[in-house]
C-alpha cells in the first residue's frame, strides 16, 4: 500500500473568518407579526387609580396604569394580531369595559371583556 504524502505548505492552517447568518434572524423577525398600538379607555372620576388588566400582561392588576386626562383613563400598548381577553382594575374592583359589548364568561363567573386585533 503507497501512502500520500503532503508538502508542509499544503498543510499548514488557513485562517477562516465567518459571516454571521443574518438571513436566520431576518427570517424569524420576518415570521412574527408586527404589532400594533392599542389604546384602552375609560371613564372613570378623577383620582382613582386604573390600571389594565388582561391576557396580554397576564392579568397583572399594577403593570399598566391608565393615564388621566379630561375625564378618562387610558393606556395604549403594543399587541400583535389575535383576540385577547382585558378587564380595568379600578381602586381595586375588576370591571368588564362598559363600552365594549364583546364579552367572554370567565372561571370566576363574571365577564372579560374581549378585543380582537387584526
Amino acid at each position: 500500500m503507497k501512502i500520500k504524502t503532503t508538502s508542509k505548505k499544503q498543510c499548514e492552517t488557513v485562517k477562516v473568518v465567518a459571516k454571521k447568518a443574518p438571513a436566520k434572524a431576518a427570517a424569524k423577525k420576518a415570521a412574527a407579526p408586527a404589532k400594533k398600538s392599542v389604546t384602552f379607555t375609560v371613564n372613570a372620576d378623577k383620582g382613582k387609580e386604573v390600571y389594565l388588566a388582561g391576557s396580554f400582561n397576564e392579568w397583572s392588576t399594577t403593570a399598566k396604569k391608565m393615564a388621566y386626562k379630561s375625564g378618562i383613563y387610558s393606556a395604549t400598548v403594543q399587541l400583535a394580531p389575535g383576540e385577547y381577553q382585558y378587564k380595568f382594575v379600578i381602586d381595586g374592583t375588576w370591571c368588564a369595559d362598559p363600552e365594549n359589548v364583546n364579552a367572554v364568561k370567565n372561571d370566576q363567573g363574571t365577564f372579560n371583556s374581549v378585543i380582537v386585533v387584526k
